[in-house]
């Protein structure tokens, strides 16, 4: 059941960092603490978009200042790429003009990015997810892991002895499979527990079907027998554990993230199933927007990428 890309996708060497610059307070911890995971470089990634070189001159003139624009982000980015530095990572900064989502998706392939770290925002005081064309866009593009942090991610309390949990959220079709085995090798590199979650509907529903539910219910024969399948894997880790519940989707899989005090959801999906979700379901909408931990979403391997856009001009730190 191994996979193209996986080993290395648990153990990134390239983590590219795409922030618009407002999100790194948010954003860092998160991409540090995974570069000292696995010695891991990070490349911290700032698209220039329509009108970020717009300025005004003394009488309040517009004019076309992109130099002033890469010097602000330059500025913006070089703190952060330092203080990884101070702590013996090794940090770029790239500065791009163009389309945010294509020079991501650029970037990704041109450095071989093994992970992907993005962040996300909130619109209003209900916490209303801001996913934003730009995430939606990379979601639906990338063959690699995508790991976004949502407004209500943190980071796990420093010197807390409980074991770690990675959530794997599974629809039980055969494209879950690589993610499942992406979650459990994670899970090992971190010295976590895996669990697998299937969400099924709600128990009158079923039964009015005179469907079996629970523990008794087919999900949960092929969750365990997708364990066993992911168990026997060299680079798995040692315990898996299976979960059925019924409800909502996205409710029950953050619930059970609250529950389990998960470090990480790791939801698999082809790009036709991120589109559904996100603008008729929202399960990943929701999990993305409301979830305590990062979330990685990976795409269906098999499906072909979009072609790679013109190169802009590049400022490295």
């Amino acid at each position: 059941m191994p996979y193209a890309g996986s080993n290395r996708w648990a153990h990134p060497s390239v983590i590219l960092v795409a922030t618009d610059l407002s999100d790194l307070d948010h954003l860092m911890p998160f991409a540090l603490q995974q570069a000292h995971r696995s010695a891991a470089r990070i490349i911290l990634f700032h698209v220039l978009g329509a009108g970020a070189g717009i300025a005004a001159d003394p009488v309040g003139m517009p004019y076309y200042d992109p130099a002033g624009a890469i010097d602000f982000a330059i500025k913006t980015l070089e703190p952060w790429r330092m203080m990884a530095r101070t702590q013996e990572i090794l940090c770029d900064a790239v500065v791009r003009e163009g389309h945010a989502a294509q020079q991501i998706i650029a970037a990704a392939r041109q450095f071989r990015a093994d992970r992907l770290l993005l962040g996300t925002r909130s619109r209003s005081k209900v916490s209303k997810l801001l996913l934003g064309s730009v995430a939606e866009q990379v979601l639906r593009s990338v063959n690699l892991p995508v790991i976004t942090v949502g407004p209500e991610a943190h980071l796990e309390v420093a010197g807390n002895d409980s074991q770690r949990v990675v959530l794997h959220a599974t629809t039980l079709r055969e494209t879950s499979s690589p993610s499942a085995v992406l979650a459990c090798e994670i899970a090992a590199a971190q010295n976590a527990k895996l669990v697998l979650l299937h969400v099924l509907p709600a128990v009158d529903e079923m039964q009015r079907d005179h469907l079996p539910t629970g523990l008794n219910s087919t999900a949960m024969r092929e969750l365990r027998i997708l364990a066993a399948e992911i168990g026997a894997t060299e680079r798995c880790c040692t315990q898996v554990d299976t979960v059925v519940a019924h409800g909502h989707p996205a409710i029950e899989i953050l619930a059970a993230s609250v529950d389990l005090g998960a470090d990480l959801i790791v939801l698999g999906a082809t790009t036709r199933s991120i589109v559904h979700n996100l603008t008729h379901d929202r399960t990943v909408y929701r999990v993305l927007s409301h979830a305590r931990c990062p979330v990685m979403t990976l795409r269906d391997t098999e499906e072909h990428s979009a072609p790679l856009p013109p190169e802009h001009d590049t400022i490295h730190l």
